[in-house]
């Protein structure tokens, strides 16, 4: 239970459920979970919304579980059930599309596994409801590599099935060091983390919380402290540190009371690179220099919270932007699982850290943006530049010196 409740969701391998109505999706959730996660019943359309569960699954350990619309939903409201489903897609690790055994794959599945196989989401299909067709049927011999069926009913094969997604997950990449193998053990790291009123008392935000813990992993040492006590750690420390990261809001300043001969960086960097968009990021600031009176930006976060009069993505950022380039513009703003389908209306895309989402997500919405043209970036990243020490704070990262 420990590994759950401290397992963030986007560090958990995300298994999302497709399929037909009445195929059996949900029931087949149900057996794989061991859990009445969602209802069951013989109406079409019982699923109206991806319905989420985090839990410990064996063998694979801390899991999200993902139970999506049916894909042939009707309507208005149909059409919008099946748009969510598919958004599911951008988050997943790990596809498992549920068939009904007797009447096979249809046009719709055929669609969606070319979806799978577009956006390299690893996916199994599964025959459900093996109970109602004979041993003997060739349905049930001319199984492929990837195909495996089941009866979620009478609990058939599901233990086979779960060894069958835990296999699926061996083969994703393990988890990359945030900030590791850029240390020695016994390396001393300098963290810059100013409270300010949007932080939750008693607790430290999460890329924050990850990033001493992979420093301890590494066998280094750190100190933690505000802006106003900088100077005086930096004096007191022995040895200089062998590197600084800071939050972004404060590198005005902070950037001021660091020597230039100690590396410096910053949470919201570090978490571009662990997602893998830094590279793409860098080359995204640089285009603010590039927009046009009134051109459309949207600033869109990871996660839902409740906006305060500071708020960075809606009051600090915009503010930041027309100071550095003189110019206005015209904003938008998504929180959470919102992210527009079609971003061709906007100059300029600048995204949180995303340490809420995992990395498959924070990959899509940047493909996204690369399909339309339209320049990616992140907070962090945006504000190095603003401040004019982006190259700077690139420094401990050698693959991007093509970018300098």
């Amino acid at each position: 239970m420990a590994a759950l409740n401290q397992t963030p969701g986007a560090d958990r391998i995300q298994i999302a459920f497709f399929g037909r109505r009445n195929a059996g999706k949900s029931s087949l959730v149900n057996a794989v979970t061991g859990q009445e996660m969602s209802i069951v019943s013989e109406v079409k359309g019982t699923t109206t919304d991806p319905v989420t569960k985090s839990m410990e699954l064996l063998p694979l350990g801390p899991v999200v579980i993902i139970d999506t619309p049916g894909l042939d939903d009707e309507g208005t409201v149909g059409e919008m059930r099946v748009r969510k489903a598919r958004q599911v897609l951008n988050r997943a690790d790990i596809a498992v599309l549920v068939a009904d055994i007797t009447r096979g794959l249809t046009g719709m599945e055929e669609e969606l596994i070319t979806l799978f196989q577009k956006k390299r989401v690893p996916y199994l299909i599964v025959y459900n409801k093996k109970d109602l067709v004979r041993e003997e049927c060739s349905c049930l011999k001319d199984l492929k590599e990837n195909e495996i069926a089941v009866s979620a009913l009478k609990r058939e094969n599901i233990e086979q099935l779960k060894e069958r997604i835990g296999s699926l997950a061996g083969k994703m990449e393990k988890e990359k060091p945030i900030v590791g193998e850029l240390l020695e053990a016994g390396d001393h790291v300098v963290l810059v983390t100013p409270i300010d009123t949007s932080a939750p008392k008693g607790r430290m935000i999460l890329p924050q919380v990850k990033v001493i813990r992979d420093i301890l992993d590494a066998h280094g040492t750190l100190s933690v402290t505000q802006t106003g006590e900088l100077p005086a750690l930096l004096s007191s420390l022995k040895e200089r540190p062998r590197l600084v990261i800071t939050d972004s809001q404060a590198f005005e300043c902070v950037k001021q009371m660091v020597p230039k001969d100690i590396p410096l960086t910053s949470f919201s960097i570090l978490f571009a690179r662990y997602k893998g968009v830094l590279a793409g990021a860098v080359q995204g600031a640089a285009a603010l220099d590039r927009l046009k009176e009134g051109d459309r930006i949207l600033i869109s976060e990871g996660c839902t919270h409740h906006r305060q009069c500071e708020d960075i993505g809606t009051v600090k950022l915009p503010g930041w932007i027309e100071k550095h380039t003189g110019k206005r513009f015209v904003y938008e703003f998504t929180s959470g699982g919102g992210f527009p389908e079609d971003l061709s209306s906007y100059a300029l895309v600048v995204h949180c850290g995303g340490c809420m989402l995992n990395e498959r997500e924070i990959r899509s919405r940047e493909r996204m943006a690369a399909e339309s043209s339209i320049p990616f970036t992140n907070y962090g990243i945006l504000i190095a530049f603003m401040n004019g020490i982006l190259k700077r704070s690139l420094q401990p990262f050698k693959e991007l010196a093509e970018y300098l």
